[in-house]
């Protein structure tokens, strides 16, 4: 829905159009609404707000909408071209996170203008947040990491030292990246032949840990808690909760919340306990679920 306000109009100065996006092929199309009149008071609006505003100065109450409320419609536009540009599925919804524009960054950093870096976030040394990334609140972006314009990266996520965020991948909040994991975002890259267009999109769930030294090729998705050990090399998509090592990756168990690995490994069936958070989970079908849950 777009509202357009004419003041010059002698008449239906307010017009609501229905406007919607269809995506074709994963190309979003505009669909125009013809023009719906509304009815409203004839006043002055300039006065109105000049009005609102000296209120707000006398009262010191603080108007419906503000300079953060401004900032806060940007974000959201802000995040819709991000998600046109990295090519995420239609549907895909994106991390949503708390942001502010001075987050603690070292001297040696480089946060380029328009990136986005949540409230309590730490930059260290080093590390390069390119215009138009996305950084959630108290991540923390270790020594040397990058991160390209096209990722997403959500709330308490701690990436370690010599990691880099390439264009297409989307961390959920609370995932673990350790020391100079890799991630891809092309599968036959060539030197002298450009394949921007040929991103494809890695997707880590929230909670997930990447070990050390593992290498994920793009186009796969990490799911929910999953475990990724040091040095493995994932070339397909990892379930919610489970634990994968080697090259290529294999699955090997199952993982709590909380990132302790589950004892015993009962086949397509049972109940698997945490020793150390006594979260109790039922595997069923290969897929695992916290139990009550």
């Amino acid at each position: 829905m777009v509202a357009s306000f004419d003041d010059t109009s002698p008449s239906n100065k307010l017009t609501l159009y229905p406007h919607k996006i269809e995506w074709v092929d994963r190309v979003p199309m505009a669909r125009k609404g013809e023009g719906e009149p509304v009815e409203f008071e004839e006043t002055e609006p300039l006065r109105l707000e000049c009005k609102a505003f000296m209120t707000a100065i006398e009262t010191r109450v603080p108007p419906r909408t503000d300079g953060e409320s401004a900032l806060r419609v940007l974000r959201v536009l802000a995040d819709c071209q991000t998600v046109l540009e990295s090519g995420i599925p239609e549907g895909t919804s994106i991390p949503v996170t708390s942001r502010v524009e001075t987050p603690g960054v070292h001297p040696s950093a480089h946060v380029d203008e328009g990136a986005i870096i949540g409230k309590g976030t730490r930059v260290w040394h080093g590390a390069h947040v390119m215009p138009r990334a996305q950084v959630g609140a108290d991540c923390v972006l270790s020594q040397n990491v990058f991160v390209a314009s096209g990722a997403i990266i959500g709330d308490r996520v701690k990436i370690q030292n010599n990691v880099s965020v390439y264009d297409g991948v989307v961390l959920e909040d609370d995932v673990f990246c350790g020391p100079s994991m890799v991630f891809t975002n092309v599968r036959n890259p060539r030197a002298h032949v450009e394949r921007k267009d040929a991103y494809e999109t890695t997707w880590v769930e929230k909670g997930a840990t990447l070990g050390a030294n593992s290498s994920i090729r793009c186009g796969v998705r990490i799911g929910k808690h999953a475990l990724v050990g040091a040095g493995a090399m994932v070339t397909k998509d990892v379930p919610a909760h489970r634990v994968v090592i080697g090259n290529p990756a294999r699955p090997v168990g199952w993982a709590c919340a909380c990132g302790e690995v589950l004892a015993g490994e009962p086949g397509q069936q049972g109940v698997l306990t945490c020793h150390r958070c006594h979260s109790t989970y039922v595997l069923d079908d290969g897929v695992l679920t916290l139990a009550g849950a």
